[in-house]
């Protein structure tokens, strides 16, 4: 993880209201006038005081207590506003991130995300960015009021005497910056380990829950829980300890305001008595005073808070900021499927070499086999077909050009990518193969699942292509679930098809059935067929064997 200063995430943060400057002004304005109304209802009983005591004031009693209600009226309606408009911006907000970060997921995958915590993942795009809102709703918008409404009131004070100015602005920076700027710092990481912390939890647990069949069948269960109950424990010290800084942190702002207090009280008297000020000049600075830590108590109190919130900022900012594997390619002329071929690929997953100097060439509408032991390479060359990672040296081709040449989006339209772990959504089987092709008809999808002998077994199920899969596809076999892959790839028409073992979960008579139907229902596509059957093999053309990452 990156580590940025505070400071940093802040302003990384704040340039996302760009889109809704607008919005955020007029919240400001709304606070500041709002926050200017209550405490001017005290300074209006202020004068009140002084009318009936016969000092000098600006207006009677009568008008003074119709001000004081107006701007108890005004202080209530805008405060309102402003909490709307900040909800308002903070929830588009947050959907402008969701899609920033989904679709950073998206250019990061699937070279980025292999092996990757999904769980932390989950995490970070759940509750770390509703936690965002804290900033947006109530951090961006307080500041500016406080900054605002601090050089007002330090104006107003300060013109009855300049020491009155002085002990004000001193008051508005220890409250507002100083307690604050020193909970953050003997907070320390809490926030980010909190962060962090739950972010594991979430993956533990989800992981026990896909794994819940073998926890119980190996007896792992109380082992498992015992664990989940040592992470929930430790995260909860973690919170408490993040709490109890929440506690100290007002508990000396509360001290600190009560001090400044005092020292306003007794400086008024002070130059009361040396005959510096008048009454009015004694009453109504004490009263503005008292009665304007409201928007700086609000910064104080976001010094402790502010740590999940600027933690939960920094992993965001990292998956934004994170360089995808392969940048995606548009502005080139577009290219027809004509042929592949690798030319003396090289290729490692950090230190271990997967393909060393490998070449091979796939002609048009072929069949070409690779076999060869898993861990070979097998699956690697198609990825890098796929463009999913970028070759080390050598080069991958397509229709004589490389595959760094040929737009993204050209490419994932000329290829169909099976793999042996089709990933199924939690959606009925019509939705889950129409992802092929967005716009296919039921005509369509029911030709593609005959072509891979998939389509009597669908119309058994109760809802035939209406049945819904349940989460990941659990509800199907593998065998069903490879079978419904290749539908995927027959449906989406690509002219180029990267088979990865599609027949590891189905036996010799469906794995025939399936081989058929490839070379049968095919047309004129090409395709790479992965396996470690030798016997999957009898289907190509051309058959190629990997040995440690190398061609033979």
């Amino acid at each position: 993880m990156k580590k940025r200063s505070n400071l940093n995430i802040m302003l990384r943060l704040i340039g996302l209201v760009k889109p809704l400057t607008g919005f955020m002004i007029l919240a400001i304005l709304m606070g500041l006038i709002g926050h200017l109304c209550a405490s001017f209802i005290t300074i209006f009983g202020g004068y009140a005081v002084l009318s009936l005591v016969g000092e000098p004031v600006f207006a009677g009693l009568t008008t003074l207590f119709v001000c004081a209600v107006l701007f108890a009226v005004v202080r209530g309606f805008l405060r309102y506003a402003e909490q709307a408009c900040n909800h308002f911006i903070a929830f588009k907000l947050l959907a402008l991130i969701r899609d920033r970060v989904f679709g950073a997921l998206r250019r990061l995958c699937p070279a980025k995300l292999e092996g990757r915590d999904k769980g932390n993942l989950i995490n970070i795009i759940t509750s770390d960015i509703e936690l965002l809102e804290v900033f947006y709703a109530h951090t961006i918008s307080p500041i500016m009021i406080a900054i605002l409404y601090s050089i007002i009131m330090i104006l107003f004070i300060g013109q009855y005497h300049w020491a009155f100015g002085l002990l004000a602005t001193a008051a508005y920076l220890v409250v507002g910056v100083v307690v604050p700027l020193t909970a953050s710092k003997l907070s320390g990481d809490s926030g980010m380990r909190f962060r962090s912390d739950s972010g594991e939890l979430g993956a533990f647990v989800l992981d026990s829950l896909r794994g819940l069949d073998e926890i119980l069948q190996y007896g792992a269960g109380e082992d498992r829980l015992a664990e989940m109950n040592r992470r929930t424990d430790d995260l909860a010290k973690t919170e408490e300890r993040m709490k109890k800084n929440a506690g100290r942190n007002t508990a000396c702002t509360n001290a600190v305001i009560y001090l400044f207090d005092l020292a306003m009280l007794v400086l008024a008297a002070g130059l009361y008595l040396a005959g510096e000020v008048d009454f009015a000049g004694l009453l109504i600075p004490v009263l503005a005073l008292f009665s304007s830590f409201g928007p700086v108590v609000a910064l104080a109190a976001l010094g402790s808070t502010l740590q999940s919130t600027f933690a939960a900022g920094n992993r965001v900012l990292d998956i934004l900021d994170e360089e995808p594997a392969t940048e995606e390619i548009s502005g080139k002329e577009e290219v027809t499927f004509d042929g592949a071929e690798a030319r003396h690929v090289t290729f490692s997953y950090g230190q271990e070499e997967i393909l060393t100097d490998l070449s091979l060439s796939v002609p048009p509408r072929g069949i070409v086999g690779i076999v060869g032991k898993s861990g070979s390479g097998k699956s690697t060359l198609l990825k890098l077909f796929m463009r999913f990672w970028e070759t080390e040296r050598g080069s991958i081709e397509i229709s004589g050009r490389s595959v760094n040449e040929i737009n993204t989006d050209n490419l994932r339209r000329m290829e169909s990518y099976v793999t042996q772990d089709t990933h199924l959504f939690h959606d009925s089987i019509f939705n889950n193969l129409r992802i092929a092709k967005l716009d296919a008809t039921r005509e369509e999808v029911e030709e593609a699942c005959r072509k891979a002998s998939v389509h009597d077994f669908i119309m058994s199920l109760p809802r035939g292509y209406d049945t819904p899969v349940g989460e990941l596809g659990d509800t199907l076999s593998g065998g069903e679930r490879q079978r419904l892959g290749l539908a995927r790839a027959f449906l989406h028409e690509a002219s180029f098809v990267l088979l990865d073992e599609p027949t590891s979960n189905l036996d010799s008579l469906n794995e025939a059935v399936i081989l058929q139907s490839l070379r049968r229902e095919r047309g004129g596509k090409t395709v790479v067929l992965v396996s470690h059957r030798q016997s999957t093999m009898r289907v190509a053309d051309r058959v190629y064997s990997v040995e440690n990452g190398r061609m033979s």
